[in-house]
């Protein structure tokens, strides 16, 4: 059986991830009376760990956060559960109820640039692990797309070969990335244009 192989933020979920970052740094910063410089100059001075390769580090992350900032447990609170929501996005239903309709026709799985807590987060929200398997998310694995050995790690835990697996993504890098092991890709523009590349790949 083939495998679709999604990315998950502007992809599973709709959320701008080259925009919401910034959004919120300067939007944070004005709250606590500082440059977005000055802010930026707090936090690589605290040498946080980085959550995206490593898993079980988020409360290291954010007590460092606290103290860079001099933030109360309250005020880091907050500033976690915004940039949850940031992160997070809103489901893309259209695609979502698409994939689960692919369940006796293909396998899916997902593989992500994450944040540790990502896991937790959006199966609250959106329940993936009922339509994907696996899921495989940069900080768990360790690599971050577009290294070849995040896709390699992928295709290890879903026991197939290149040629049978289409992978959809919203960064043109990690699709080249894929093309460059010889998997099928393609980059998520609509939610039309994917669903017809996924049922056209269906069907080869």
């Amino acid at each position: 059986m083939k495998w679709i192989l999604y990315d998950i933020g502007g992809v599973i979920e709709i959320v701008d991830d080259h925009s919401w970052p910034t959004e919120l740094r300067v939007r944070w910063s004005d709250c606590l009376g500082l440059t977005p410089e000055e802010y930026d100059a707090r936090l690589l001075a605290a040498d946080l760990p980085d959550t995206t390769v490593q898993s079980g580090i988020a409360d290291q992350y954010w007590r460092g956060v606290a103290e860079a900032l001099l933030l109360s447990d309250a005020e880091i609170a907050s500033m976690r559960a915004e940039l949850w929501d940031a992160y997070c996005g809103d489901e893309n239903a259209e695609l979502l109820d698409h994939a689960r309709s692919l369940r006796s026709r293909a396998r899916l799985a997902i593989l992500s640039n994450s944040g540790d807590g990502a896991r937790e987060e959006e199966e609250r929200r959106f329940g993936l692990s009922a339509v994907f398997d696996p899921i495989c998310y940069s900080h768990e694995q360790g690599v971050l797309k577009p290294d070849a050995r995040a896709f390699e790690q992928a295709l290890a835990r879903m026991n197939t070969t290149t040629d049978q697996v289409l992978f959809i993504d919203d960064n043109l890098p990690n699709v080249h990335a894929a093309q460059a092991l010889g998997i099928h890709a393609l980059l998520h523009s609509d939610n039309t244009t994917t669903i017809d590349a996924i049922e056209r790949f269906l069907v080869k």
